[in-house]
C-alpha cells in the first residue's frame, strides 16, 4: 500500500494551520481476488503525519506488513514542501521512497531492500473556500539509486502524482486518493501506474459519538505493471479492495 493517508489535509499543505496524524488497519482482499496472488499478505497498518508551518509542510507515512508470525516488511515516505508564491499555492517539493521486505523459501529466510528513491520538483495546491474540496498535482523529478540485493542500476525518471479529497453529506462521508504515474524502464511500456481512493465513514457524525475519531470503509489499489505476484512479476493490472478501520488523533 502507498500513501494511504490522503485527506484535504494533505492537499491544504499551504492554507491552513490544520494538522493531523492517524493510524489505520487495513484487511488486503487480494489474495482471495486473485489466484496468482496467494501469498500477498493480508494486513497493513499505517502511521501518518501531516504538519504545516511558516514555511509549507512535512508529510509521512509509514506501512508495515504482516503475516501469521509477526510483521515481515515496512515502506516508507517523507515530503517537505517549501512555499514560493504569494498566495502560498505553489510549492517546491522534495521527497524520500524507501523500505525493506522479508519472505521466505521452503525453510530458509531472505531478506531485501527496495530500490529506494529520491525526488524533487513543483506542487500547486488547491482548496476550496470551506476546505470541503481540495486538489495538488505535483510533477517530479525522480531518481532511483543502485540495488546491490537485485543488480537493479541506477536510473532517472519522472513522476506526476494528484491528489485530491472532497467531504460531504454533512461530514459523514470522505471521498479522497491519489494517482501516481512513473517512469521504469524494468517493466512493459516503462511506465507504472497507481491509484488508491478511499472511502470513509467518519463515525464521530453520529449523535453522542462526537469523541470517537474513528472512521470505517475501504479503499481499492487500482495499478499497472506495479504489484508483484506468486511468478515474479509485475507487469500486470489489478483492483484490489480493502477493508479498513482508521483512528485520527
Amino acid at each position: 500500500m502507498k500513501k494511504l493517508f490522503i485527506l484535504a489535509v494533505l492537499a491544504t499543505v499551504s492554507f491552513t494551520n490544520l494538522h493531523s496524524q492517524n493510524v489505520q488497519l487495513h484487511y488486503d482482499l487480494g489474495h482471495s481476488l486473485y489466484k496468482d496472488m496467494g501469498s500477498r499478505t493480508s494486513v497493513t497498518t499505517t502511521v501518518e503525519m501531516f504538519k504545516p508551518d511558516t514555511w509549507g509542510s512535512t508529510y509521512l507515512f509509514t506501512d508495515i506488513d504482516y503475516k501469521g508470525d509477526g510483521a515481515m516488511g515496512a515502506y516508507w515516505e517523507i515530503a517537505r514542501e517549501f512555499n514560493v508564491s504569494q498566495n502560498k499555492q505553489w510549492a517546491a517539493h522534495v521527497e524520500y521512497n524507501g523500505g525493506l521486505v522479508s519472505g521466505e523459501a521452503g525453510n530458509a529466510y531472505y531478506g531485501n531492500r527496495y530500490q529506494h528513491s529520491v525526488l524533487a520538483g513543483g506542487a500547486w495546491n488547491w482548496a476550496s473556500k470551506d476546505f470541503s474540496k481540495t486538489f495538488s498535482v505535483q510533477l517530479l523529478y525522480k531518481y532511483y539509486f543502485k540495488n546491490s540485493h537485485t543488480g537493479l542500476k541506477p536510473f532517472s525518471g519522472f513522476q506526476v502524482t494528484e491528489v485530491w479529497g472532497t467531504t460531504f453529506g454533512g461530514g459523514r462521508i470522505t471521498f479522497s486518493g491519489f494517482c501516481d504515474l512513473w517512469y521504469d524502464p524494468n517493466v512493459n511500456g516503462k511506465l507504472i501506474v497507481v491509484s488508491e481512493p478511499q472511502l470513509w465513514y467518519n463515525l464521530n457524525t453520529i449523535r453522542g459519538w462526537e469523541k470517537v475519531k474513528l472512521s470505517l470503509g475501504s479503499e481499492v489499489e487500482i495499478s499497472n505493471n506495479f504489484v508483484w505476484n506468486d511468478k515474479g512479476q509485475n507487469n500486470r493490472f489489478y483492483a484490489i479492495p480493502t477493508v479498513a478501520a482508521k483512528w485520527t488523533f
